[in-house]
């Protein structure tokens, strides 16, 4: 491993990328304008990477591309392509989140480096072998963890010859990031597409603690947590805004620079970070690197809070006073801006210039000699233009010939590609080749792919990757199950019922634990047709009492939305299905979980839409799965969302919160938008929709895709609102899903606020108008419902 400490800074566009690289920064992450998660910032087109990462490395500097979003199927095609430029490049890393991604990429492109997003929600230590299996060198852990949670994961990693890198300055997510589905529910802006739209930052109707920004934190700072990190063992301190302009970027990585390296030289902490709060932030806090989640972690101002800091600093009181302090800042702040634009002023990142004269005689080999020029300024004015010239001849010679004559349209037609992103075309002379000769046009292929070698400095150059047509496969039967989840122990009885005989019964864990916690042991072993449905996030204990469950229990199929549990459930020859807040969108994310892991099956997202859905290809032997019945969640918290809406007499969270706590609420925004709080005994704090996810149509539209369709029982995320009756609930599912296979045809005149909502027309419905009557029987047991992502996708 190596022993450097990296300074990864955020780049949003070319003037912020320049900043970081003046400032010091051992490695900058950018976007394209496209696969990325961050739409909001500038990000850059692909010329301009080549020209920032030329730029860069002449700083000794890496980059590293973000491509951090959940893929659709349709798009792997564009990726495929993107891909295949990339590996052109001297690109130093891609950050990924979708795992079929980096199937493809371990696949396909294995020149390239890559590092697992954020958006993973890496957080214990068995999801580290899990990557580390599909390709990744470094792990960006969750933001959520503390300093000994960091030290035990990067412990393994190191064992597994896996970086792990972390957020030290930025803005905070209140969710786990990839966890996320705030507005991907109504309108479809998803967080695991890079559109969040930032709920957490909006204003909400004053609620009863008097808060009007009850889901804002402020923003992350280990700038005094450098060395117990550096301990740890981290090896990259992570900078986030990508949204944030130059004078941000340069004043935050140049005082970290010289933290850091203070602290490398005199085993002290040298600065003192005032310099942080002249540029935008919402204060700062390290409560999660503490481990200590407190109340002091919200601020009720989302934006720039340099002005409020400042005024207590000086303790200004009077309308002077504040004016002064005020003006101050301001100048201050332009002298910031000042000072980064005045510094990254002459850095460019131009193209080479490149000339191509082609010379030739018959009886001779055709000759092509590049001239390259290049402009270096180093951030100076003075600036030196760097020439350099080489010669390539072609192995056999011209002939005189009266056909097929080599000409300037053949030899423009092979080399015009070199105007690219690397090189300005200058100049493709021909002039002096005379008419009347000829060569093999293999020939020229062959000469272009040496010259383009040579500029490549000796690197091959790589044919385009084209992604083999994958094989759909149909399902085995033609049935499709219902399938229920529960986590009520007094819910076993409802796998008595007569239509559940062959039903799959999922049974809920819970997300926390006591240390040394058996008692999920025995209960599985007394009920072995209950199959366990691991959570989304296991930290610390709470992984080593899921995991041993999962060792002494050893069920014959779990369902996990965890990779560190489906990663030891491979290892002991558990069958896994991956559960739905894995954010499954396409068919390589399917083959990466059934080739690498031996999944048997996985429920895709509910966040992409019918047709999105229709285009996965099933692997041979894989099942599919999808959930029309749950509460929606929108995000899921490590802190507690009760401090800031009902109040709470404690003022941080103690062990005994996650396993005793049990409160619900609700929040209302300015549009009149209710969302309720709900946390269970040994749960997370979560919010969710007011309606309940309810998706009839896509059992008369996709039953032939779907093993099963599974319904969520387990109350959670209810709040105070009464619950239908469950063995209503399985009744009236069951008639539906026997139904599925007959045609039925919608209405769609019927539009709400969330999206279309379809109603059956009752043109095919059997004599006794079942199907009807079970819709209309499930819409008055669910009346607050949606099923808008089905429609709206991604």
């Amino acid at each position: 491993m190596s022993p450097k400490i990296e300074l990864l800074a955020p780049g949003g566009d070319v003037d912020a990328i320049k900043a970081a690289i003046i400032a010091g920064a051992d490695a900058v992450y950018c976007g394209l304008d496209t696969f990325n998660a961050r739409n909001r910032a500038s990000n850059i087109s692909f010329d301009e990477l080549v020209g920032v990462i030329r730029l860069a490395h002449s700083y000794d500097c890496e980059i590293f591309l973000t491509l951090n979003i959940i893929i659709l199927e349709r798009e792997f095609g564009t990726l495929a392509k993107l891909l295949s430029k990339l590996a052109n490049t001297t690109l130093d890393g891609v950050i990924v989140q979708d795992i079929g991604m980096l199937y493809i990429l371990k696949k396909h492109f294995p020149s390239l480096d890559v590092h697992a997003s954020t958006q993973l929600t890496t957080h214990n230590i068995g999801q580290i072998p899990f990557l580390k299996k599909l390709g990744v060198s470094r792990v960006n852990l969750s933001r959520e963890l503390s300093l000994k949670e960091i030290k035990t994961i990067t412990a393994v990693s190191q064992q597994q010859n896996v970086l792990t890198e972390v957020f030290v300055h930025g803005s905070l997510c209140i969710a786990f990031s990839g966890l996320c589905y705030s507005t991907s529910a109504s309108v479809g802006n998803s967080g695991n597409r890079g559109r969040c739209s930032q709920a957490c930052r909006e204003e909400y109707k004053p609620t009863e603690s008097g808060n009007k920004f009850p889901l804002n934190i402020k923003d992350n700072s280990a700038f005094f947590d450098l060395p117990a990190l550096i301990e740890a063992g981290v090896h990259s301190f992570k900078v986030e805004g990508r949204i944030k302009g130059a004078s941000y970027v340069h004043t935050v990585i140049d005082s970290f620079r010289k933290q850091i390296d203070g602290f490398v030289e005199t085993g002290e902490l040298t600065q003192d970070g005032e310099r942080l709060y002249k540029v935008f932030n919402r204060d700062f806090s390290n409560a999660f690197l503490r481990g200590d989640l407190n109340q002091s972690m919200f601020i009720e101002n989302p934006r720039d809070n340099s002005k409020y800091h400042a005024i207590d600093k000086n303790n200004a009181i009077s309308v002077v006073q504040i004016h002064d302090v005020e003006e101050s800042l301001n100048k201050e702040k332009e002298a910031l801006q000042a000072d980064a634009l005045d510094k990254i002023k002459y850095l460019s990142i131009e193209k080479r210039q490149l000339s191509l004269v082609f010379t030739g005689q018959v009886n001779e080999p055709l000759t092509v000699t590049a001239i390259i020029k290049e402009t270096i300024n180093k951030g100076f004015p003075d600036e030196s233009v760097t020439e350099q010239s080489y010669t390539l001849q072609t192995e056999r010679i011209l002939t005189a010939s009266e056909k097929n004559c080599l000409d300037s349209e053949a030899i423009e037609k092979r080399f015009k590609s070199f105007n690219n992103a690397d090189f300005t075309l200058t100049e493709l002379n021909t002039n002096t080749i005379p008419s009347g000769v000829a060569i093999a046009f293999k020939e020229l292929n062959v000469l272009k792919n040496q010259l383009a070698t040579l500029l490549a400095n000796g690197v091959p150059v790589l044919p385009e990757v084209e992604l083999p047509k994958l094989t759909r496969h149909a399902k085995q039967g033609n049935d499709t199950k219902l399938s229920i989840l529960i986590c009520d122990e007094n819910d076993i009885q409802l796998a008595d019922l007569p239509n559940m005989a062959d039903a799959d019964i999922y049974f809920k864990l819970p997300d926390a634990y006591k240390r040394g916690c058996t008692k999920y042991v025995t209960f599985f072993k007394e009920n072995p047709r209950l199959i366990p449905w691991f959570p989304s996030v296991l930290i610390g204990k709470d992984f080593d009492v899921a995991l041993n469950i999962l060792e002494q229990v050893r069920p014959e199929l779990i369902v996990t939305n965890n990779t560190g549990i489906a990663n030891r459930a491979f290892e002991l020859g558990i069958k896994w299905i991956a559960g739905p807040f894995l954010n499954t969108t396409n068919s390589y994310a399917l083959l990466a979980m059934q080739e690498e892991f031996d999944c048997s099956g996985a429920f895709i997202s509910n966040e992409i839409n019918r047709q999105q859905m229709k285009t996965i290809a099933r692997p041979e032997n894989f099942k599919l799965f999808y959930s029309i019945y749950h509460p929606i969640l929108l995000m899921t918290s490590r802190q507690c969302f009760f401090q800031q809406s009902v109040g709470c007499e404690k003022p941080r969270i103690d062990n005994g919160c996650m396993l005793s706590c049990d409160k619900s609420t609700t929040i209302t925004n300015l549009k009149d938008e209710s969302f309720a709080i709900d946390k269970q005994k040994a749960g997370y704090p979560s919010i969710y929709n007011q309606d309940q996810f309810l998706n009839t149509e896509i059992i008369a539209d996709l039953s032939s895709l779907y093993d099963g369709f599974m319904i969520d029982l387990t109350n959670i995320g209810a709040g105070d609102k009464e619950s239908p009756d469950k063995v209503e609930l399985i009744k009236q599912f069951s008639q539906l899903i026997e139904q599925g296979s007959q045609p039925q045809t919608y209405d769609q005149r019927n539009v709400n606020g969330d999206g279309v909502e379809a109603t059956y027309i009752d043109t095919t419905a059997s004599e006794d108008n079942k199907p009807l009557s079970a819709i209309n029987v499930l819409k008055d047991l669910v009346p607050a419902s949606t099923n808008a992502q089905y429609h709206n996708g991604l």
